[in-house]
């Protein structure tokens, strides 16, 4: 996401009000034991509480003390009742809720004003559990206990997730079977030897004019999408549209230069190709955001011309086919700056209202999901399962400078959303207006 944050929320009719000094006064406070009325907060800290959080002072205050409040209270009743006590927490409302794993309980956590939930495994009960793995993961071999990175207890829904490497190694992994609930999470990483070469999902550069002559600040920074072949046999990719530094009004004849960055000297980069074309927000090209990336002889035989993504300059996933956009889908998007990120899919038919660097109005048409995507990722190869789903254009999280901060700032507000443009449509609209020419019968590489 270079010059683009798709997703903008629009503010309508808002007012702008000067406060004077440094502290806000936050009064009439509800009375809870540990909020106090008349306290002053810096202007700093309620705007970042709004921000952040999405709430007043007073109700961020309130909040505060309603969990110190339920963590006192926690701490008593897992003394009187140490084998039922499986847990307490805030809802996302600041109901306070005490889990249980017996009636009894739940009447005495009732009693004192407090709702329950009945759960099927004591906290104590997770803990061991949690000491025994732990105990069996130092038995085992280096190379083993290495693919594992961390374990949790998630009380809402009580049981252990498990944190492990989705490497060879980590896949076959002889996991206790002996603890009940566990949960193993399969992360990036791993899953055999690195391919120093370039592939779909990792950065490339671009500039309008030679890279030599052009500033630092002005060369663009993007991913490759999917490698694909069209039916003259040409080799290229699909990444999005913006990305081309030449666009303006929506379209681009291309010509734009594509480099693979050096890193011990940027203007030393070796181009692998140029853009053929772009579109961003056309109606002649139904609105989508993509561009073809036209390969050069120096891609034969490399992992460019396969069909290979990867984020992060990790290992790579195999592009078996290609799919449509669904609600509810699972999907992952690769990119270089966040790497692999998953989600699902909240929409199968957006329509984005942006504005390009000059202020010019732009419409463009994809579909939406929780998966978090970064500035630089733009362009990268979205998928479900092995299958191409689609190129990321934008996200409400571009400007942030990871995704666990994304997550915890954009979390009160709903979480991260980025928007996917459809390889299919991509596909369709490419072959359309090729003329007979580049991109002709184009299609994604497969394997």
């Amino acid at each position: 996401m270079r010059k683009w944050t798709a997703l903008r929320a629009a503010v309508a009719g808002s007012a702008l009000t000067l406060i004077v000094g440094t502290t806000v006064t936050v009064s009439d406070l509800a009375s809870t034991a540990n909020a106090e009325p008349n306290i002053a907060l810096p202007i700093e800290l309620v705007e970042a509480i709004g921000r952040d959080l999405h709430m007043t002072p007073e109700q961020y205050l309130t909040r505060a003390a309603q969990a110190q409040d339920l963590g006192s209270y926690a701490r008593n009743f897992r003394g009187t009742w140490p084998n039922e006590f499986s847990g307490a927490w805030l809802s996302p409302d600041g109901t306070a809720v005490i889990g249980v794993t017996s009636g009894t309980a739940a009447s005495g956590a009732l009693r004192d004003g407090y709702q329950t939930r009945m759960m099927p495994i004591s906290a104590n009960d997770l803990e061991r559990s949690v000491g025994q793995l732990n105990r069996q993961i130092a038995e085992l071999p280096d190379s083993a206990s290495s693919q594992i990175n961390g374990v949790m207890i998630d009380l809402l829904n009580s049981q252990i997730v498990i944190d492990v490497t989705n490497s060879p190694t980590g896949r076959q992994l002889n996991l206790p079977t002996v603890i009940g609930n566990i949960k193993v999470v399969l992360t990036p990483g791993g899953g055999g030897p690195v391919d120093p070469r370039p592939m779909g999902g990792d950065t490339f550069l671009s500039t309008r004019g030679p890279l030599r002559d052009t500033s630092v600040t002005e060369i663009g920074v993007c991913s490759f999408g999917f490698n694909s072949v069209d039916a003259h046999g040409d080799a290229l990719n699909v990444s999005a549209g913006h990305c081309d530094p030449t666009i303006a009004g929506g379209n681009s004849g291309g010509g734009a230069g594509v480099y693979i960055p050096n890193l011990r000297d940027v203007r030393d980069s070796p181009q692998v190709g140029s853009f053929d074309r772009a579109s961003i927000g056309d109606p002649a090209h139904n609105h989508l955001d993509y561009s073809l990336i036209k390969f050069n002889n120096s891609v034969a035989g490399s992992p460019l011309a396969g069909p290979f993504i990867r984020g992060g300059n990790g290992t790579t996933l195999t592009v078996t086919g290609t799919a449509e956009p669904v609600i509810g889908a699972p999907v992952c998007k690769s990119g270089q700056t966040s790497a692999f990120t998953c989600g699902v899919i909240v929409a199968d038919h957006v329509e984005a209202h942006l504005f390009s660097p000059e202020g010019d109005p732009m419409l463009i048409r994809g579909f939406a999901s929780t998966a978090c995507t970064l500035a630089g990722d733009s362009g990268g190869a979205l998928v479900t399962g092995t299958l191409a789903l689609g190129i990321n254009s934008g996200s409400n999280s571009a400007n942030a400078t990871s995704c666990p901060e994304a997550n915890i700032s954009l979390a009160p507000g709903g979480g991260t959303a980025s928007l996917g443009i459809s390889i299919r449509d991509i596909l369709t609209d490419i072959d359309a207006s090729s003329g007979g020419g580049v991109g002709a019968g184009i299609r994604v590489r497969t394997g």
